[in-house]
């Protein structure tokens, strides 16, 4: 069991407030409405009944036979990707949805990289009849035209940001900087396990439901035994932080997948970026760096604050993979199994997929995260 953070919203040094005095109220609030919330029956059955019904949850545990047969490890999969609108990201979005609402909010402010997390923002507000606008950089909208279509047809208004490297980093600042001007009416509707308390442990714990539901499926799928290994693709690092809190108590290894050219935790330099201390990717005078990856939702320089601790404590690993490697790894699950993962979640199949030798024999849990759907133009563009 993962504990929640310290008085001072901490996983050991990492998490905290490092936000704009006007914003420091706002979080406060946040805290002590999902506190209350999440201690309310009323409110986690609602929220049951959302995810059930609406949703679509449980996500199956899927046994993939033919990768299996072709890599000599035993892969399951925890398939978010088969969620209501493609991906994890829904989970976390209903829960901050329903909580908006109950605190009196009208509207609804986000920053999306690939568009899952966009797209799970929209379809919420359209559920519960709230205004919602996105962030998303510059590039990242050509490159997942799709999703922001997606969007638009639900009825959210999509906003550029074209500072900086115009992709998720800039985009949450533009989200952050929007709240900040109408935080009475406003929820910021944070899409990953990162930024200032309470959001990482409240992201963490509306994703919880994924490891929860995969300890459980995988002791009957096993025979009461636990996968060796569980392994998911880190950016911000929210469907990470949700499979491992099911297995965090257990002697199962944990490990995230950053990309190379975005390996926070594979630094170790600790920094503040978007209100919380974590590891980030940062130059010997504390600039942040530009992260780059094939996959826009990991485009993100920094981690969440709970997969900092983790990291330091020794109880995960996170390792890097390269774009080449994911390409490869993108078409090994769409060939071998029928299933096309999100570029994200490749990540995490590629690392399996090296990894072959050190892994044999043994069974591997890769948490799914999304549905590749929104990735095959631009795999059409790179492959053929």
């Amino acid at each position: 069991m993962m504990n929640g953070p310290d008085q001072d919203g901490r996983f050991g040094e990492f998490g905290g407030i490092f936000v704009p005095e006007t914003l420091v109220p706002a979080c406060q609030e946040l805290e002590a409405a999902f506190r209350e919330a999440w201690a309310d029956p009323e409110f986690r059955s609602d929220l049951d009944g959302l995810l059930a019904d609406y949703a679509g949850r449980p996500s199956p545990v899927t046994a993939c036979s033919n990768l299996s047969a072709e890599i000599g490890v035993n892969v399951l999969l925890k398939r978010e990707d088969l969620n209501h609108t493609g991906s994890h990201k829904i989970n976390n979005v209903l829960g901050q949805a329903l909580l908006a609402k109950r605190m009196g909010k009208t509207r609804l402010v986000a920053e999306t990289g690939a568009g899952q997390h966009g797209v799970a923002t929209a379809t919420a507000a359209a559920l519960f009849d709230m205004e919602c606008i996105v962030y998303m950089g510059e590039v990242d909208i050509a490159r997942q035209e799709l999703n922001v279509f997606r969007m638009k047809l639900l009825g959210t208004e999509v906003r550029s940001a074209q500072s900086g490297s115009r992709t998720l980093k800039d985009a949450v600042n533009e989200a952050m900087r929007h709240w900040v001007s109408v935080v009475d009416s406003t929820h910021y509707c944070l899409g990953s396990a990162m930024g200032p308390h309470p959001y990482p442990w409240m992201v963490r714990e509306f994703h919880r439901v994924i490891g929860t539901e995969a300890r459980q499926q995988c002791l009957k799928l096993l025979d009461g035994r636990l996968p060796d290994v569980v392994t998911a693709c880190v950016g911000g690092g929210s469907n990470a932080i949700g499979i491992f809190s099911g297995f965090a108590d257990t002697d199962t290894e944990l490990v995230g997948v950053e990309p190379a050219g975005g390996a926070a935790v594979g630094r170790a330099v600790p920094g503040i970026v978007h209100g919380s201390l974590s590891y980030l990717m940062q130059d010997e005078w504390g600039q942040v760096l530009e992260a780059e990856s094939i996959s826009a939702g990991l485009d993100y320089p920094g981690v969440g604050p709970e997969h900092s601790y983790l990291a330091s404590t020794g109880r995960a690993s996170y390792v890097a993979v390269t774009d080449a490697e994911v390409v490869e790894a993108f078409q090994l699950l769409s060939r071998t199994e029928g299933i096309i993962p999100a570029l994200e979640s490749a990540h995490a199949i590629a690392w399996v997929s090296r990894a072959r030798e050190e892994l044999a024999g043994k069974t591997v849990l890769v948490n799914l995260s999304g549905r590749g759907d929104k990735d095959v133009s631009q795999m059409m563009d790179i492959l053929q």
